[in-house]
């Protein structure tokens, strides 16, 4: 669901990241969960998630028994958030205000308690979840083992989408991700075909042609070629979805000129 909240004196607007509708398990009524992500430090945070819980909640009282607010918080620093805003009276006791909203700090998530899930998200999220150095390289391994999981799950598409968004959070490491992918298919016989798919096509095209023509440039070449790619391939995933160009380019981090001329290339 698009929304577009207006704060008390009409000065400012936003579109809500994710507002979804859901119905709850052996239950009639329907409920609201706003998805609010944050990837940096704001101490004025909790009280914008109040704002639009309270839009939120003017706007659907009548129609959604429960409107769920939750903040997930993908900042690579390892930090506590906060998750409640109180507004005390000076002489009293109790706040006139006690708001608390649901949180998702991924840093403070350990990223094997997650290693054997089939669950796409976490699939997509493992590298922004909490791990050192050294456990670097059995995340990336981890992580392709769930996309094995997933491939009879998924549809193509949404398969794609997953790697691109995953993607964007692990640095290239040709070398390491070579080595990687041949591990993988001798601990997974009978894969290598889709395996060989895993492998960043920015890497394979640049493989390929750096053997034909013996220079280190074809993988150059390769890896600028699957940047525009894979940049035209989301943007127009996510538009074909429903949303807007301006949501694309702030998910995305792309200037809208960007996001806009990637629509409209052939």
């Amino acid at each position: 669901m698009q929304e577009q909240l207006v704060d008390i004196v009409g000065q400012d607007a936003r579109t809500l990241d994710l507002l979804l509708e859901a119905q709850l398990l052996n239950e009639a009524f329907y409920v609201l969960i706003h998805f609010e992500p944050q990837s940096y430090r704001d101490d004025r945070f909790a009280e914008r998630m109040f704002i639009y819980f309270s839009r939120l909640y003017e706007r659907y009282r009548k129609t959604h028994k429960r409107i769920i607010p939750i903040a997930v918080f993908t900042a690579d620093a390892r930090r506590m958030e906060s998750d409640r805003l109180f507004m005390p009276l000076p002489g009293y006791d109790e706040d006139v205000l006690q708001f608390k909203f649901l949180k998702v700090e991924l840093k403070r998530k350990n990223w094997r308690d997650f290693a054997d899930s089939e669950n796409p998200v976490a699939a997509a999220l493992l590298a922004k979840m909490g791990y050192n150095r050294k456990e670097k390289r059995a995340l990336r391994f981890a992580y392709l083992r769930m996309l094995l999981k997933l491939k009879d799950k998924l549809d193509p598409a949404r398969l794609a989408l997953i790697m691109s968004v995953a993607d964007l959070y692990y640095e290239p490491q040709p070398k390491e991700d070579e080595e990687i992918l041949l591990e993988l298919i001798h601990a997974v016989p009978g894969e290598e075909e889709f395996i060989m798919e895993l492998m960043p096509a920015w890497k394979r095209w640049g493989f390929e042609e750096g053997i034909e023509q013996g220079i280190e440039q074809g993988i150059e070449q390769g890896k600028e070629r699957w940047k525009l790619e894979e940049r035209r391939e989301v943007v127009c995933k996510l538009l074909s979805k429903g949303m807007t160009p301006e949501s694309v380019a702030s998910l995305l981090d792309l200037p809208l000129a960007e996001v806009e001329r990637l629509n409209g290339d052939d």
